[in-house]
């Protein structure tokens, strides 16, 4: 293709933008360089900016035209040069500034230099032999900084030529840091002869002191990790002896090393004919810029070992010998070696790491915080300041995580199960990404920075320039998301809880002898530690990553384990549980990663044998401890939506009543977790409960009636729930107190009967469940035990009507419709509400409902049961309660319709609000109530039975306050707590329902 018949749009389509200039620039250089311009126009498609690489081209040829056409007589070095000048301004002056270093320019470089063929060249570049420079003016800093950026375009070549720049970003960043060693190197040689010449400071040294001078330089940060970017401040301490064989105190040494260091300094980031290469800062010396400028190594260990602060340490993580004297500097590393990694059991540790990155965010200028690459949120900080704390939290007691770089520190995190396989690869690609947008950004223009361009056009030379997207939206959307990933996976590990409470461990905890262990746990709190250790040995055994993963969690976990109530069975419990999701890809890595997942684990595990045997049976429901979310009880309608599709997925009766019955175990499950958590409280765990049950009876009651003779259209048929169940206020181990009632429709009366019983015994086989019953309880039927079991409602109406008495009427309170036929749920409810809210009710009736309820104290209590401990029918308990409300609605129900309610609580309510009780009376039995209510699944949760008696036994009474929210040992409290507000109760009680003055 010719020049002259180059369109516009070929033109656009190699990338170049100006279309209108590049035209008059060809020309131009089409009248400078010997070789045919139309034959270049495909290289400069190669460029990120092909305008750029044309009018830098253009300048150099207009100022030294030989070197150009030498250099562009070499296809492989003209693709070389044009990438290059597209990718970088700085790189196009500094050839402008020395042609000759045109002629430098590699065909294709197939490798990266070395870190000794960078020394090397530095040294020759100043004469340095023996550790002294030959030349000592500023010529010098001149000659070493153009070396030094010789090698820079050669790295820079060899990076942009790569076809895949994220590939080599590791080597790239190697070569970087490996530079700017051998330009340290160089700048010592020159700065050693210059003390030792007049003119060069206010002391002169001679040159015997200056090599008995025995001067390091400790690379820290990006240098230290040797993952250095193209334009890094590069951070480093200055440490120096004195060779005291040679006769040279320490105090004379750091006189000569704090001149040497100054001048290296300035030799590399002072203002020159030749522009400074990068800022040498030295601030994270002990006591930063107010300290002094080197120090001897017993120095920085006296400040290290009682002044230094956390990040302090932090910072050190990425110590390693830089420059100059690499014995000393060695000397160095390995002393600070062991405050490194013993930082993080200091006290608050953690969360002073977890504050510094907060604050780091904070400072950024409202304008940056998007469009920062570096610090903000999403940004490379996110992922440095996440593996530098796994490090330095694991590496304590693990010295295979104790590495400099990022990636190779993520590897080993990995490796070693500290970090999952997922997270680590995420991680590794999202900081290679931003490294490289980072590493072009920087190239540019040879200038440190980290914001990403708001320019369109800058954005779309970019994306060209790192090869990671097609276009400059493609990359601003994959920049977003790799924010996203970023931001979401520093979340997750940065301030999981396991990382301080790792920290916070003793050294001797992590590693002990069986006996040791035996005695630590003994001391914890494990009542059997010879049996708990054997349950560690079988969690931890082998070489497995999910055995490595249990290593480094048992330790925490049992330190949570041992603060529950009974970390015995807690950690038999965890066992099963391990065993069962050990295999699972999810489960180990979530008790690792997942926020506040392993605590609340050994919380409920210890806490809870009720849980620990459901979590048993559904062991994947520990994944519900990640997320509130999933704490809450489902809508009743989201029940009845899921049995709907058991029963249309399963044909026969046994699999879809198998299935519902593990609908209601995990719904039950997930209601317990959720309160001893304290995700929710009673009143949702009462309607959780209460509609896990509705939901259970009806999908049960729809199944049985698929049958034959038991359909809607043979009879109706409906459950009424009574009780506490018709009061929605069931708690855990409540039986479900029922009735049934059915209407005949195309029978006759005996075959609806019949077909009613067999409904009744369908339902009590197929919700029998030995793991969580179902106890339905028809004790509340007229007539009580000799009673018919189902009646229709005629019998009902005529019962009722006939021969009902006041405690019957009483029970009707709170009977609720929960199951069957609306419309005779309805009918039901109507024939109801004539018997329990009579428009009177005689005195006669009244002390027959108090002779009941003084019977009920005196006979139904167990034999022996201290009255003041029973939460059921004891003084002040539930009963003292409900009956003082029932009776207030037998009163009241017909003339206050507010009373017309099954639930206790807003009975209560709407006689306060109606004057049939003081507020004071109202919440003194309230309080007893809800007490009374949550004491009572309390017991069942604690002990994985019913019982209605508050046991006398301390570790009992301890483990039930705990799930109450009290702190440990609290067993007299709890007991003095209930005791008080139930003798306030029934205080209340005696006066207004007995009228006890």
């Amino acid at each position: 293709m010719r020049r002259d018949q180059a369109t516009l749009s070929e033109l656009a389509r190699l990338g170049f933008a100006g279309l209108s200039g590049v035209r008059a620039l060809l020309d131009e250089l089409d009248g400078v360089v010997t070789v045919d311009v139309a034959g270049l126009l495909p290289q400069f498609g190669l460029a990120a900016d092909p305008d750029q690489a044309l009018g830098c081209l253009v300048r150099i040829g207009r100022m030294h035209p030989s070197e150009l056409n030498e250099i562009l007589a070499s296809p492989g070095r003209t693709e070389t040069l044009i990438r290059l000048l597209g990718a970088s301004t700085g790189l196009a002056e500094f050839f402008q500034r020395h042609p000759a270093e045109l002629d430098r320019i590699p065909d294709r470089p197939r490798r990266l230099p070395t870190r000794a063929e960078l020394t090397e060249s530095m040294l020759d570049s100043v004469g340095a032999q023996n550790g002294f420079a030959d030349v000592t003016d500023d010529e010098a800093w001149t000659r070493l900084r153009v070396r030094y950026r010789r090698w820079l375009a050669r790295i820079a070549a060899h990076d942009l030529r790569a076809v895949d720049t994220v590939s080599v970003f590791d080597s790239v960043a190697r070569a970087l840091s490996d530079a700017a060693s051998a330009a340290f190197e160089a700048s010592i040689a020159v700065a050693r002869t210059q003390v030792t010449q007049p003119g060069n400071g206010p002391m002169l040294f001679s040159a015997d002191e200056v090599r008995a001078t025995r001067f390091a330089v400790i690379g820290m940060g990006k240098a230290g990790a040797g993952e250095l970017n193209y334009v890094s401040d590069v951070d480093v301490i200055f440490v120096a002896e004195g060779d005291e064989s040679a006769g040279l105190s320490n105090q004379r040494a750091i006189d000569v090393a704090t001149r040497l260091a100054m001048l290296t300094m300035r030799g590399l980031g002072q203002s020159g004919i030749e522009p400074e290469l990068w800022e040498v800062d030295p601030n994270l010396r002990p006591e930063g810029k107010q300290g002094a400028l080197v120090r001897t190594l017993e120095s920085h260990l006296a400040y290290y070992e009682r002044w230094a602060k956390s990040w302090e340490f932090q910072a050190l993580l990425k110590a390693r010998a830089f420059a100059g004297d690499a014995e000393l500097g060695e000397q160095y590393v390995d002393a600070i070696a062991p405050f490194v990694w013993s930082s993080a059991g200091r006290e608050g540790f953690v969360d002073s790491v977890q504050r510094m990155r907060e604050r780091v965010t904070e400072h950024i200028p409202a304008d940056e915080v998007h469009y920062q690459l570096k610090l903000g949120p999403g940004g490379l900080r996110d992922i440095e300041f996440t593996v530098q704390l796994l490090q330095l939290v694991h590496g304590a007691v693990d010295a295979d995580v104790r590495e400099r770089s990022t990636l190779l520190a993520l590897d080993a995190l990995s490796a070693n199960s500290y970090i999952g396989r997922e997270e680590a690869s995420a991680f590794a690609a999202d900081y290679r990404f931003l490294r490289v947008l980072e590493h072009r950004l920087q190239l540019a223009g040879l200038r440190r920075t980290h914001l990403m361009p708001r320019d369109k056009e800058e954005l779309r030379v970019l994306a060209r320039a790192s090869t990671l997207a097609p276009n400059a939206d493609a990359l601003v959307t994959r920049w977003e998301s790799t924010k996203h990933e970023v931001r979401s996976l520093h979340e997750r590990l940065f301030y999981r809880p396991l990382l301080a409470a790792v920290a916070a461990l003793p050294d001797e905890e992590v590693a002990l002898s069986p006996a040791q262990a035996e005695a630590r746990l003994a001391a914890i709190g494990f009542r059997d530690p010879k049996g708990a250790l054997s349950h560690i040995a079988a969690l931890t055994a082998g070489v497995s990553r999910r055995a490595t993963i249990q290593r480094h969690l048992l330790p925490v976990m049992l330190r949570w384990l041992a603060e529950g109530a009974d970390p015995d069975y807690g950690l038999i419990a965890f066992r099963r549980l391990s065993e069962s999701l050990g295999g699972t890809h999810w489960f180990l890595r979530t008790l690792r990663d997942s926020s506040g997942v392993a605590e609340r684990l050994t919380r409920v595990l210890s806490g809870s044998r009720y849980i620990g045997e459901l979590l048993d049976q559904i062991p994947e429901a520990a994944a519900w401890l990640a997320d509130n979310n999933d704490l809450h009880g489902r809508s009743l309608a989201a029940i009845e939506d899921e049995m709907t599709a058991i029963l249309a997925r399963h044909d026969t009766d046994a699999a879809a009543a198998k299935a519902i019955r593990r609908v209601r175990r995990r719904e039950i499950l997930r209601l317990a977790l959720g309160s001893v958590l304290g995700v929710i409280e009673l009143p949702e765990l009462s309607r959780g409960l209460t509609d896990i049950t509705t939901g259970t009876i009806r999908a049960l009651v729809r199944l049985i009636r698929r049958t034959d003779g038991l359909g809607e259209d043979s009879l109706e048929f409906a459950v009424i729930g009574m009780g506490r169940y018709g009061g929605a206020e069931l708690g855990f181990g409540s039986d479900a107190d029922v009735m049934y009632v059915y209407r005949a429709t195309a029978m006759d009366n005996e075959q609806s009967h019949r077909a009613a019983n067999r409904i009744v015994a369908e339902l009590n086989r197929l919700s029998e469940d030995d793991r969580l019953p179902l106890d339905l309880d028809v004790g509340l039927r007229p007539e009580g035990k000799n009673g018919a079991v189902t009646r229709s409602l005629d019998s009902y109406r005529a019962y009722y009507e006939r021969w009902s008495l006041t405690w019957e009427a009483q029970a009707l309170l709170r009977a609720d419709g929960v199951a069957g036929d609306d419309a005779l749920i309805t009918d039901f409810e109507s024939l109801a509400d004539a018997i329990r809210y009579p428009a009177e009710i005689s005195d006669a009736a009244v002390r027959e409902v108090k002779r009941i309820k003084a019977r009920v104290e005196n006979e139904r209590l167990p034999q022996g049961a201290d009255p003041s401990r029973h939460v059921k029918l004891g003084r002040g308990s539930l009963s003292d309660v409900e009956w003082f409300v029932q009776l207030l609605q037998l009163e009241h129900g017909a003339a206050i319709p507010g009373l017309r309610t099954t639930s206790t609580l807003g009975a209560l309510q709407v006689a306060v609000e109606n004057d049939l009780v003081t507020p004071e009376s109202a919440e003194r039995l309230r309080a007893a109530w809800i007490f009374a209510s949550r004491l009572r699944s309390a017991m069942t949760l604690w002990l994985n039975r019913t019982t209605d008696v508050l046991p006398s036994d301390r570790m009992q009474l301890n483990g039930i306050a705990r799930i109450l929210g009290y702190p440990p040992a609290s067993a007299a409290r709890l007991e003095e707590d209930y005791l008080a507000v139930t003798r306030r109760a029934r205080s209340v009680f005696e006066k207004q329902f007995y009228g006890t003055p």
